[in-house]
């Protein structure tokens, strides 16, 4: 594999908890405007996609390979609760 290629891979590994975090802190502002109109959109999905994207790394380590549906569970709940986390839990500013 060469470099081009391993950057893609990555960029497209990476892909489904980018776009998670992004969609969900954007649906967490429009939900809960007043009480997030403290916290800016980028924090909570820089949050939210860092958690998923380590839940897909976890999900790869722990069954060896990438797309299993319990990877994609936990993506979505470490998705959830970094948003709780920086929006409304002790870790907001």
């Amino acid at each position: 594999m060469g470099l081009l290629d391993a950057f893609w891979h990555l960029l497209n590994f990476f892909a489904p908890a980018a776009g998670v975090g992004l969609f969900a802190s954007l649906l967490a502002k429009g939900f809960w405007r007043r009480e997030l109109a403290s916290v800016h959109w980028t924090r909570l999905a820089a949050s939210a996609g860092l958690a998923a994207g380590a839940a897909s790394l976890a999900g790869l380590v722990a069954f060896g390979r990438d797309g299993r549906m319990a990877t994609y569970a936990a993506l979505v709940v470490a998705s959830a609760l970094a948003l709780w986390w920086s929006g409304f839990g002790p870790g907001r500013k």
